[in-house]
């Protein structure tokens, strides 16, 4: 085989690293969803949703900062039992072709390794969803200006007519500052598209590579930080919480001043080291709540649009036949006026009789009515019928 679909060595394969990778997307789905379901009873949450990329942001920073400090992975990559490991190549000679060849070791990750994965996890991210937030501005505003004109132009040329003359640099100092602005989201919107065509490619082209066994890096941000990812050993998931408590006892020892501040210092440090794991916690859950609303919703929503099949209508009932109108002759290839086969079969539309053409336009031309049923009827009413063609 190609590429690698079993469980077997310390290299994942594609589906654990890409389930890695779509988790913080899933977590950020859910948080909103949950948090605008909670902001119809509480109104003032709707601030957070205003600023849903710097809370991400800054929450995704908490997580990352302690699983990268304690686990050495990502908060997504811990879930699943993966570790980051630093790789090093060394050259050797061979004694007897003086050939050189290239050998991969793993080694523990890094200080500012750490600090770089941060910013590949959090920072660029965000700079991202900025970007595309500013793009998908400037995409409606030209959408609007093609179709109704530049309104905000307009309004701020009446709105620096009515300035006073007294507050003149003030509105110049605004309007350099707000043409700078737009000049900047225009540069954005022209460049982005080709910026993240490029890193969605550049991406694509990392896990095509690593699903094929081609590559040891799922991503150009791991290659750039000289990163492998692996699968954590049985060793390392035993020691990963004696390390956390190593290191949350360090940090209880590293506080300083009267007993009574390192009492408070230390509840305080537990306190919050207990939210942080509840968090976790609960941020597995809310995914996996996540995941279960949406498909329950989607479910019931197919079934909502699903087209509901009747039965067919039973067909209306004859007309009567009056007893003062012509008769219907017993076979039904007759007209009833001319007692002849019909010529030209077209029916009167207020009662369903087929005649021929000329005898049934003639009549209803004279006594605007049907000849049958004796009902009111125009020429207007009078169809051809092609079913002899």
């Amino acid at each position: 085989m190609l590429f690698q679909v079993g469980g077997q060595g310390s290299r994942p394969t594609f589906f654990e690293m890409s389930a890695a990778q779509q988790l913080p997307s899933s977590l950020r789905a859910a948080l909103t969803y949950s948090i605008g379901v909670l902001a119809l009873r509480r109104p003032f949450l709707h601030k957070v949703l205003d600023y849903e990329d710097e809370f991400f942001a800054a929450l995704t920073l908490i997580l990352e900062t302690h699983s990268l400090r304690t686990t050495d992975a990502s908060f997504a990559e811990s879930l699943y039992g993966l570790r980051r490991r630093a790789v090093n190549i060394h050259m050797k000679k061979e004694d007897l072709r003086m050939e050189t060849g290239n050998r991969s070791q793993h080694s523990g990750i890094r200080k500012h390794q750490k600090l770089l994965s941060v910013v590949f996890l959090v920072v660029l991210p965000y700079l991202k969803s900025k970007l595309h937030s500013i793009y998908n501005k400037e995409r409606e505003a030209a959408l609007q200006a093609s179709l109704w004109g530049n309104v905000n132009e307009t309004f701020d040329e009446m709105d620096t007519s009515f300035a006073s003359t007294s507050s003149l640099d003030t509105h110049t100092e605004l309007s350099v500052r707000t043409q700078f602005r737009k000049r900047m989201h225009k540069i954005v919107a022209t460049c982005y598209p080709w910026v993240h065509a490029g890193s969605e490619g550049l991406a694509f082209a990392y896990q095509l590579l690593y699903l094929l066994d081609a590559t040891g890096f799922y991503s150009p941000g791991l290659h750039a930080l000289g990163l492998h990812v692996c699968r954590a050993t049985g060793q390392e998931l035993m020691d990963t919480s004696s390390r956390i408590s190593k290191i949350r006892s360090n940090e209880r020892e590293r506080l300083r001043g009267p007993p009574w501040v390192k009492a408070v210092q230390g509840v305080l440090l537990t306190c919050g080291y207990a939210v942080l794991d509840y968090a976790q916690t609960g941020l597995i859950a809310a995914v996996f709540g996540f995941k279960m609303m949406e498909w329950w919703y989607q479910s019931a929503e197919e079934r909502m649009l699903a087209p509901t099949v009747y039965p067919p209508p039973p067909p209306p009932p004859p007309p009567k036949v009056a007893k003062e109108g012509i008769p219907l002759a017993a076979d039904r290839t007759l007209c009833p006026l001319c007692s002849q086969k019909r010529a030209n079969p077209s029916a009167i539309t207020v009662s369903g009789f087929v005649f021929c053409y000329a005898c049934v336009f003639k009549y209803v031309s004279q006594y605007n009515r049907c000849p049958v049923t004796l009902v009111p009827a125009s020429v207007d009413h009078i169809r051809r019928l092609f079913h002899d063609l």
